[in-house]
């Protein structure tokens, strides 16, 4: 009887310790494939990581590559392009007239013609009021001297427009007509484009507005000659 129960304590014992291996082992290969899953999870983020880092630089190719289109299509990213100076032959073509109608040496003529057409643009003139203006105030003479201290070309008077004529030297051709030009220019624009009330303004009275407008058809002539646009109005009021 106690031989049998020896037996019988034995197989249970046997059979906890078996079970306990069990158990040890079945925890074993959890943890193993735990490991395993955490190991391929790892592998999964590091290379996440590493598509992402790349990521940027090829969308930096891409941004590149489309770079010239951008810039090409999208007029910000262009550098400006400066106005075109007057064509050569609009220049010749009055300078040709001033030689033959004025007596002007052909530098001295050429000199005036390219300040005109320069000014004129600029000013958003017609170039055969500016050349009306000249021949009528000083007959193209650049040193000529009128009244009140006007000087040069277009008679600038200095005392009438101190800030604007402050450190310019008025018997200059280019320096006079750009001057005469914004004079003129801001004349217009207080008049709302009446021709008539600005050169009214200009001369001091409405004879000298009309002489004005009818010098100024003589030289439409050239003008429409060598492509200058003369589409302003001329009549004064």
């Amino acid at each position: 009887m106690s031989r049998l129960f020896c037996l019988l304590l034995l197989s249970l014992g046997l059979a906890a310790s078996v079970n306990a291996q069990e158990s040890e082992a079945s925890r074993a290969l959890a943890g193993a494939a735990a490991a395993v899953g955490a190991s391929h999870s790892l592998a999964a983020a590091s290379s996440s990581s590493v598509q992402a880092a790349a990521l940027p630089s090829v969308q930096a190719i891409l941004a590149a590559a489309a770079a010239p289109e951008a810039a090409a299509s999208d007029p910000v990213a262009l550098a400006p392009i400066p106005a075109s100076d007057p064509a050569p032959g609009q220049v010749h073509r009055i300078r040709d007239m001033l030689t033959r109608r004025f007596g002007l040496a052909r530098a001295k003529a050429e000199q005036i013609s390219s300040a005109v057409m320069a000014s004129a643009s600029k000013y958003s003139l017609p170039p055969a009021l500016v050349l009306a203006i000249i021949s009528i105030e000083s007959r193209f003479q650049d040193h000529a001297r009128g009244k009140h201290g006007a000087t040069g070309l277009m008679q600038v008077v200095p005392a009438a427009h101190k800030r604007l004529v402050k450190n310019l030297d008025l018997t200059e051709p280019a320096a006079n007509i750009e001057a005469g030009s914004a004079i003129l220019h801001g004349y217009l624009e207080s008049a709302r484009g009446d021709v008539g009330a600005a050169l009214k303004s200009y001369g001091g009275s409405t004879a000298y507005a009309r002489k004005v407008s009818l010098r100024a058809k003589d030289f439409e002539t050239v003008g429409a000659a060598s492509g200058v646009d003369t589409a302003a109005p001329f009549t004064a009021q």
